[in-house]
């Protein structure tokens, strides 16, 4: 049994917490170097200040001397040097104060900020965590409802196919026998289809909250495939489709969910025959490549466009505005179930000439030839 993920160890948590830890990053760096850049632009203002305060006081000593020189004694310019040194000495011991304040006071705003920022970030992360109990909670309220809703609308539809299988065996001598087992046969499609649609949206509520149940066990990949080709093979000869398994080495053994895969075969095989004309064709195949089973699921349709092979297996995607055949969820839960078995899906198309869906499961070491 695969451990469940919980909520707060789902992939979309992690990239928060990653895009968060970057942003914090890149935040600190951006501050430090604005504080930096202020700083440089304070002292170049300081400096510039100090410039034309020397330049001012220079030229004001230059008319002094001037002054000086005709109106006093000889030795009045060395008393007035000496005055001069005297000056210049205490403008510089004033200065040096004054940028040990300025750099004192730096640092203290400096260590200041360094003390809140990790209060105002634990209170942020505070209001994170609790933030996400309340989503928790309400996801799990949610899941419970919807299961609990699921669980009750199932066991109605399985009230009405069981009541339809009933006329329809009660029939056999009514004059409109043909008609009325038309209509039974329609409502037990409709009772399939609006269950295949529920469990849709379960799958989909529990991949949300990281719990996609997964039981792996050994089992053989041959008698998979052939047991999702005999589920849909009516549903392909309705449509005048023709369904074949073209190639699966037999045995073929590997660790894998039996119904989850089977969920995922079906889905593909299930969108191939929807999207394949009469006369057309679906061929399912697997190979060993390396160290991965390969399985393929081959169809003469419509084909899809090269711009939505990726969109495709995004939820809730459809092949046009007014196409009403799904929720478009089933390649997009197909995707989360390979994915949780360590492998991955993608797709192959040519409009008009068919399209091809690869999945690929790992195989463990125990199972290699």
């Amino acid at each position: 049994m695969m451990p469940s993920a919980t909520p707060q160890e789902t992939p979309d948590r992690e990239l928060t917490d990653v895009s968060l830890r970057e942003e914090r990053i890149e935040a600190d760096r951006k501050m430090t170097a604005n504080r930096a850049a202020t700083e440089k632009h304070a002292d170049a203002v300081v400096e510039h200040a100090r410039e034309n305060a020397d330049a001012v006081l220079v030229a004001a000593r230059e008319k002094a001397d001037k002054t000086v020189d005709d109106q006093t004694p000889q030795d009045t310019p060395a008393v007035i040097a000496q005055g001069r040194e005297l000056e210049d000495a205490t403008l510089l011991d004033e200065r040096a104060a004054a940028d040990e304040a300025l750099r004192q006071e730096r640092s203290a705003s400096t260590r200041m900020l360094m003390r809140l920022l990790p209060h105002e970030r634990d209170a942020t992360d505070q209001y994170l965590l609790t933030e996400r109990a309340r989503s928790d909670d309400a996801l799990a309220t949610r899941d419970d409802f919807l299961g609990m809703v699921a669980h009750d609308l199932r066991d109605l539809l399985n009230g009405i196919v069981v009541s339809s299988q009933f006329l329809a065996q009660k029939l056999e001598k009514h004059s409109d026998r043909e008609k009325l087992l038309v209509e039974t046969a329609r409502i037990e499609r409709y009772g399939t289809r609006m269950n295949r649609l529920i469990g849709d949206l379960v799958d989909v509520a529990s991949i949300d909250a990281g719990k996609l149940a997964m039981h792996v066990v050994e089992g053989d990949v041959a008698s998979l495939v052939d047991e999702a080709v005999e589920a849909l093979q009516l549903t392909a000869s309705a449509k005048g489709v023709s369904l074949a398994v073209r190639h699966v080495p037999a045995p073929c053994l590997a660790d894998f969910d039996h119904d989850r895969l089977l969920q995922v075969l079906t889905n593909l095989i299930a969108n191939s025959i929807k999207f394949t004309p009469k006369g057309g064709s679906v061929k399912l195949h697997c190979e060993r490549v390396g160290d991965l089973l390969e399985f393929c699921v081959e169809d003469t349709g419509e084909g899809i466009p090269a711009a939505m092979l990726e969109a495709v297996f995004e939820r809730f995607w459809q092949v046009g505005k007014n196409d009403r055949r799904g929720l478009g969820l089933g390649l997009y839960i197909s995707r989360c179930i390979v994915q949780a078995h360590g492998g991955s899906i993608r797709a192959q198309s040519t409009p008009g000439q068919g399209t091809r869906m690869y999945f690929t499961l790992p195989v463990s070491a125990k199972h290699h030839p």
